[in-house]
């Protein structure tokens, strides 16, 4: 079956754009999912229920790559989570990224985004390497407040280092780490990320 997923970032927008794109591409409108949620959000509940509902020999369609993924890295999370399904994937104004077809062209641009997600990775990584060696220098750890345990200090570095890739939902980076969301957000808070996150409504998340 073929499946589109559309995006817009505030109720301002309409999606009419991308729904008609689906359905003069063919995709029946029962099969059509649509999130209303800024880019930068992790939870978007229409695409994590279609993604669920995916099946071997499946297609995803989008209208355009940045409708569906929020960076490079968490692009390519998605294509290695597609591919090892069985589904395939297209985006309707970006021809060369289609994996519908057994096209080198799509293939080279895929692996390349791959790339540059490694990256992207690495250099966050090194990012925060760089920093818990600079904080170690000085004997603490910036923004930790007085009494935070070590374990906790890791923790936090965590956060931080999970919202920077933008690869997993807030509701699995706080069940892989074992806490809370309001510990989540005084963590990103406490790591410097407080102005990230001032028109962030958890109630809506």
């Amino acid at each position: 079956m073929i499946f589109g997923y559309a995006r817009v970032s505030t109720h301002e927008q309409n999606l009419d754009l991308q729904l008609d794109a689906f359905l003069k591409y063919g995709i029946s409108e029962k099969n059509i999912y649509s999130d209303v949620v800024s880019g930068a959000k992790a939870e978007r509940t229409q695409l994590n229920k279609l993604l669920s509902q995916l099946r071997a020999g499946d297609v995803l369609v989008v209208w355009k790559l940045d409708r569906l993924a929020r960076s490079l890295i968490h692009f390519t999370k998605l294509i290695d989570k597609l591919n090892t399904q069985g589904v395939q994937f297209k985006s309707i104004t970006e021809a060369f990224i289609d994996t519908t077809t057994d096209s080198p062209h799509a293939k080279f641009i895929i692996n390349m985004f791959a790339s540059l997600a490694q990256l992207e990775r690495d250099i966050i990584r090194e990012r925060t390497k760089a920093g818990l060696e600079s904080a170690r220098r000085r004997g603490k750890i910036l923004g930790a407040p007085k009494g935070l345990s070590e374990k906790n200090k890791q923790v936090a570095m965590l956060c931080e280092q999970h919202f920077n890739e933008g690869v997993l939902t807030i509701d699995l980076i706080c069940k892989k780490l074992n806490i809370s969301r309001a510990t989540y957000y005084k963590y990103l808070k406490l790591r410097g990320l407080g102005g990230k996150l001032r028109s962030y409504n958890p109630i809506n998340k």
